[in-house]
C-alpha cells in the first residue's frame, strides 16, 4: 500500500521535474502518452471499474449509472476551473502572470484525490482488491502529462521554479491522500455500506470523460496518424492483458 502512495508521489513530482529539462512550449513529444493512457484509462473502466461497481450492487446497479453520470458531468465542471490540465492541456496565457491558479490547483486536488481513492484493500484483510495494481497504474500514466502540463502552467504564471514547487507537491500529495483515507480512516464504511460501488462509479465517470476526451483531441483531424493509433493498440493492449497476469 505504501510503495502505491510512493509512487504516486514520485510519479508526479518526476513528471514536473520535466519542466526543467523540456521545453513547455513544445509538447509534440506528449501526443502518444497521452493516446496511450487515455485507451489505458478507458480499457480499464470498461473492463474493471465498470464491471466491479455493478458486482458490488447487485440489487441496485441502475444506481451505479447514477454515479457514473455523477462522475462524468462532474469532471466537465471540474474541467471549468483546470482548463484541460487533466489530460495534457499545457496553456500559455500570460494575463494573470503572478497570481497563483488555486483554482486549477483546488480542481486537480479533487480530482486526484477522487482516483487514489479507490484503491483500497480488499474485504481480505492485508489484501488489494483484484484491479488494485492496473488502477494504479492508470491513475500514474494519466498523472505524468497532468503534472507537466500543471507545472508549465505554474512556471507561466510565477516565473520561478522554487515558488511553483510546493503547488507540485501539493498536487502530488493528492492521489496518496484518496488511499491513506480509504485504507486507513473509512474503509469499513466502504466495504460494508455500498459506498464503494458507488465510489467506483463516479471515479469510472470521471475516467470516461478524461479518456473520451484525451482519445478524441489527440485527432482532431480525424486523420489516421500511426505513431498515436500504435499508442492507443498498446494501451487498450496493456489493459486487457492485466486480465492474463492476474491469478
Amino acid at each position: 500500500m505504501w510503495i502505491a502512495v510512493l509512487l504516486l508521489f514520485l510519479t508526479v513530482l518526476g513528471a514536473g521535474w520535466l519542466t526543467r529539462f523540456v521545453p513547455t512550449a513544445r509538447t509534440t513529444w506528449m501526443k502518444p502518452l497521452l493516446a496511450f493512457s487515455g485507451a489505458y484509462l478507458f480499457t480499464l473502466t470498461v473492463t474493471h471499474l465498470l464491471p466491479e461497481a455493478l458486482a458490488l450492487a447487485p440489487t441496485a446497479t441502475h444506481r451505479v449509472g447514477y454515479y457514473v453520470l455523477a462522475g462524468f458531468f462532474g469532471q466537465l465542471i471540474l474541467e471549468v476551473f483546470s482548463q484541460g490540465v487533466e489530460h495534457g492541456h499545457v496553456h500559455h496565457n500570460t494575463a494573470h502572470a503572478g497570481q497563483v491558479p488555486f483554482m486549477l490547483l483546488f480542481s486537480l486536488v479533487i480530482h486526484s484525490f477522487l482516483e487514489g481513492s479507490i484503491l483500497v484493500k480488499s474485504p481480505e484483510v492485508g489484501a488489494v482488491s483484484q484491479d488494485f495494481y492496473a488502477i494504479l497504474t492508470g491513475v500514474a500514466l494519466h498523472h505524468i502529462p497532468a503534472a507537466f502540463a500543471l507545472m508549465a502552467a505554474l512556471l507561466l504564471r510565477l516565473n520561478s521554479f522554487r515558488r511553483a514547487l510546493p503547488y507540485l507537491v501539493l498536487f502530488a500529495l493528492a492521489a496518496p491522500a484518496g488511499i491513506i483515507v480509504s485504507n486507513y480512516v473509512v474503509l469499513e464504511q466502504l466495504l460494508t455500506g455500498g459506498l464503494y460501488a458507488a465510489l467506483l462509479g463516479l471515479v469510472a465517470g470521471n475516467f470516461l470523460h478524461v479518456s473520451t476526451t484525451i482519445l478524441f483531441e489527440i485527432s482532431p483531424e480525424h486523420k489516421l496518424n500511426w505513431p498515436k493509433l500504435a499508442a492507443t493498440l498498446a494501451g487498450c493492449a496493456l489493459a486487457l492483458a492485466v486480465d492474463i497476469v492476474q491469478p
